[in-house]
């Protein structure tokens, strides 16, 4: 591209982040940052308790996403991988066994991994090909002293979903604690903690539930509060007379200022989700990876393998690829240069992942596909591939 052509951009990396967020979004925040500003809990004045509603209102909007029984067990972080330590830090000792599955982010295995250093051991059920998982290999896994399975919602490599449900009743029949990760989820597939026996879901904000980064969080069930220790402590504008930390929630995990312009978008992002609906935009990004599969396949090229499944039953709006003779980097970044095409490319975090799927070490080439993508955008992504990946 010369200097001052114009090239039109099209994102397709929304399971990283997605892109663009509404508007309403910037404008919550713009207000609150012009308008309110004030802390939770740390004043006695008008723009204070408007802000306490505003927090309590997002809580409540959670709750109800996620089907939590009450809205006081929802904690916001900055993000699901600080969510997702606080859980497995807080909740597990020296000596448990954790079950996980081989497709998961390094937000669970990498605290996994550091509890192994402590004394914690944790046992990977190995998936599919692609990347499903046969609930039977559960069993196989089971320790005297396991106490908990956590794993992913849907993976953020090739985009399959988990069998939740089934995982839940299989923890919930032999007493153990289930975590699960939603982050490529959240927005876009129901999540029902009681239906699906969830003792701890870890959710951010800036996928699709369509919040600024920097804003996540944890519900938890009422059985599992005692049962984590904080994993940071201080002020929370509550019971100051004393420096115990407060065993009632949410203030038992929320200590110091929290991201509170993160918050007001994220409940800016939650009703806008509330009038689009998850199922319209479930079904739209849907028919756009099948539509971009479908692309794919008709290139009729061997070089090109799609990492996962390649029908749509059970999977989310997230297609990875590997070309045999290309350095899929260099690919990548042809993508952006010529053709204004936003990818991510390599291991995307989840080492584990492309082992299962075959792709490691070389990786993939993710395409991810959100609420304002188009045909169109998939057309140009094809075609783009067709000329980027032709020997030449």
């Amino acid at each position: 591209m010369k200097d001052g052509d114009f090239l039109r951009k099209i994102y397709l990396d929304n399971a990283s982040t997605t892109f663009p967020k509404p508007k309403q979004v910037a404008e919550a925040m713009y207000q609150y940052m012009t308008q309110v500003g004030s802390n939770i809990s740390r004043g006695g004045y008008s723009s204070a308790y408007r802000t306490e509603e505003l927090v309590y209102e997002t809580r409540q909007n959670l709750a109800d996403l996620f089907n939590a029984t009450d809205c006081k067990n929802v904690i916001f972080t900055k993000n699901i991988t600080e969510s997702l330590n606080v859980i497995l830090k807080g909740f597990l000792k020296p000596g448990d066994h954790v079950i996980t599955s081989s497709m998961e982010h390094n937000a669970v295995m990498r605290p996994l991994v550091q509890l192994q250093e402590k004394g914690v051991s944790f046992t990977r059920v190995p998936c599919n090909v692609d990347g499903t998982m046969d609930i039977k290999k559960l069993e196989p896994c089971l320790q005297q002293n396991t106490k908990m399975i956590v794993i992913t919602n849907a993976s953020n490599v090739c985009g399959t979903v988990l069998p939740i449900k089934e995982v839940g009743r299989f923890c919930h029949e032999r007493d153990l604690k289930f975590v699960v990760d939603t982050a490529q989820t959240a927005g876009v597939n129901a999540v029902d903690m009681q239906e699906m026996y969830i003792d701890a879901l870890a959710f951010t904000g800036h996928k699709g539930l369509l919040a600024p980064q920097g804003i996540g969080g944890f519900i938890l069930q009422e059985n599992m509060i005692d049962k984590i220790e904080p994993l940071i402590s201080g002020g929370t504008g509550s019971i100051s007379h004393t420096e115990q930390v407060p065993r009632f929630m949410p203030d038992r995990f929320e200590a110091g200022t929290m991201n509170l312009p993160g918050i007001i978008g994220l409940n800016a992002g939650l009703n806008w989700l509330k009038d689009i609906t998850m199922e319209k935009i479930k079904e739209h990004e849907l028919n756009l990876t099948k539509y971009f599969i479908d692309g794919i396949i008709s290139l009729d090229d061997e070089n090109i393998q799609i990492a996962g499944k390649k029908d749509i039953s059970g999977r989310m709006g997230v297609v990875s690829i590997f070309i045999k003779n290309k350095e899929m980097a260099q690919i990548a970044y042809e993508l952006d240069e010529k053709y204004g095409i936003m990818t991510r490319v390599g291991l995307h975090c989840a080492p584990s992942a492309h082992k299962t799927l075959g792709t490691y070490p070389k990786g993939t080439i993710r395409f991810s596909f959100g609420w304002w993508n188009t045909k169109e955008d998939i057309d140009v992504a094809i075609d783009a591939l067709a000329n980027l990946t032709k020997d030449k």
